[in-house]
């Protein structure tokens, strides 16, 4: 870190002067500031979002796979049904001259039931993804805030003194107290 801050003394430093002085070029400076907080943020960040990415695709992959076996599930009874049809359809062969309207109905709502199964089974497992791919990228959000708010406090902690600290403080309470004039 003493590398760092004897950095940012040597560019404030101006050696034809022969003195210390301060870099009153707001754009070098800002982009300097800028540089630090988005290396910070790439250095400390990068696992952390590298794990929270790698934990959500394992969630979002066992989803898909608990649905892929919902779907199985539902081929299954699909096929089942479809045994029941050709059991059905041999039957109404046999009652055809008593009940083939009947018999004829309830085939039409065996096969209107199963394509309902399916659609809705089909339209949970699209729901259900959407919703942790959603959620697992207000997570990642979440958690990078959180983790460059962290870096960012550690890094202002550190680097101010207790004088600069409550000129910062004064300065932000006033600011408090401005903007509560002006809401009243």
């Amino acid at each position: 870190m003493k590398n760092v801050t004897d950095s940012f003394v040597f560019l404030g430093h101006w050696p034809s002067a022969g003195s210390f002085g301060f870099n009153t070029d707001i754009l070098a400076t800002n982009l300097i500031n800028l540089s630090v907080v988005i290396g910070v943020l790439i250095f400390f960040g990068k696992g952390v979002l590298s794990d929270l990415l790698d934990n959500r695709k394992q969630r979002i992959l066992n989803t898909i796979r608990n649905s892929e076996e919902l779907r199985g599930k539902a081929i299954e009874q699909l096929e089942k049904a479809r045994a029941r049809l050709r059991k059905v359809e041999m039957e109404a062969d046999q009652f055809r001259v008593n009940g083939y309207s009947e018999i004829e109905r309830e085939k039409m709502n065996l096969i209107n039931s199963t394509y309902k199964t399916l659609e809705q089974l089909e339209n949970y497992k699209n729901e259900t993804i959407q919703f942790e791919q959603q959620r697992a990228i207000n997570q990642v959000r979440q958690r990078v805030f959180q983790q460059a708010l962290q870096g960012a406090l550690g890094t202002l902690n550190s680097c101010l003194n207790n004088e600069l600290h409550l000129r910062t403080i004064n300065a932000n309470i006033g600011m408090f107290g401005a903007m509560k004039e002006i809401t009243d």
